[in-house]
């Protein structure tokens, strides 16, 4: 599935597309508007890719130390505060469908 595809089902449609892993089901539903499942399906993926969603979900929230744990157990570092959210969900979304990063 390509990024497109992806943004375009958060857009469309009442369910995320079979197939996705955890972590994108989990960003699925974030985007959609339901930070709670979103953060059940991050909270129950003990991969790295759970767990950079589940950074994700909780700088959202506001809770940044919490945020700053999942991050080193994703591998990551935090991002710098002058990433938007939004751009950091695309970011996230593209490096798990496979994609590059948007230029």
């Amino acid at each position: 599935m390509s990024f497109a595809e992806f943004a375009a089902s958060v857009a469309c449609d009442a369910a995320p597309p079979e197939g996705l892993s955890a972590a994108l089901q989990a960003l699925w539903h974030d985007h959609h508007g339901d930070w709670a499942q979103a953060h059940a399906l991050a909270q129950e993926d003990r991969s790295e890719d759970g767990a950079l969603v589940h950074a994700y979900l909780h700088r959202e929230e506001g809770d940044r130390a919490n945020a700053g744990y999942w991050y080193e157990r994703a591998g990551r570092s935090r991002p710098v505060d002058e990433v938007t959210l939004a751009a950091e969900w695309e970011q996230i979304a593209r490096e798990l469908l496979g994609e590059p990063a948007k230029a």
